[in-house]
């Protein structure tokens, strides 16, 4: 087999499955395993893939910093499926929390088509605008120091606010999970702690996220999976990581 149709292949399999393993790929390619790693090494050059202790991952196909004008419509048929799962699980005169997150957008949406009677507390401007088309909405933003990168706010007052009130339910964006400790990430502190003081004060919390967030994780750790009821995701990943969230009891929507 020559070198570039084992890196196709490679890829297929990464597309496949999310996640591939230096030691299954020698055994499958019949290669040494440092050969395998050239492989990752070259394909990881090319921006394919990310490569990990003892495999590779997916490589994210835009950066997660970009603004969130430019996200709204990434993935837009799985952050659909997403809303559409999570609007399922709330009832009318629930006061809930949605998070700064482009996933967030189509619940907004769908709740704005509802006549569910609720109170819907957002750090998000979108979030507030689509949410004011309907009366029986009581819509409430939090203030606070505003991120244009975001549409919303982030920081001190808006997670002072935050905490006056008692939610029902949280839902609540992620840049991806580390597997390694099941911890939950994002970009950076001002949003994590928003994001941290909704779980706390919220009796449900969500994580909402891409089946593709499962093999990434940013660098600020704002909650573990322990502290929130379940993940609400478009497609289940593989079984290798549904076993460990199985083993921890994370609930999977």
């Amino acid at each position: 087999m020559f070198t570039e149709e084992r890196q196709e292949r490679i890829l297929k399999l990464l597309r496949e499955q999310g996640k591939v393993y230096v030691k299954e790929l020698s055994k499958a390619f019949q290669v040494t395993e440092d050969c395998i790693r050239k492989d990752l090494k070259t394909l990881e050059n090319g921006g394919h893939l990310k490569r990990t202790y003892g495999g590779a991952i997916l490589s994210q196909e835009y950066p997660l910093e970009r603004d969130v004008i430019d996200r709204r419509n990434y993935h837009l048929d799985k952050k659909k499926v997403i809303a559409k799962k999570a609007v399922g699980l709330i009832h009318s005169n629930e006061t809930i929390f949605l998070d700064i997150s482009t996933t967030n957008i189509q619940l907004a949406k769908l709740l704005a088509q509802s006549k569910m009677k609720i109170f819907v507390v957002t750090n998000m401007i979108d979030i507030l605008q689509i949410l004011a088309k309907n009366p029986l909405i009581t819509a409430i933003g939090t203030g606070g120091m505003m991120y244009q990168t975001v549409n919303g706010f982030m920081g001190a007052t808006a997670i002072e606010a935050i905490r006056q009130y008692s939610f029902e339910r949280a839902f609540i964006g992620s840049c991806g999970i580390d597997m390694t400790d099941l911890s939950v990430t994002t970009l950076g502190p001002e949003d994590g702690l928003t994001k941290k003081a909704a779980i706390e004060n919220s009796r449900h919390s969500y994580v909402m996220m891409e089946r593709e967030k499962f093999y990434f994780n940013e660098s600020y750790k704002f909650t573990h999976l322990d502290d929130v009821h379940g993940i609400i995701t478009d497609e289940n990943p593989d079984s290798t990581i549904i076993k460990t969230l199985e083993s921890a009891g994370v609930h999977l929507y």
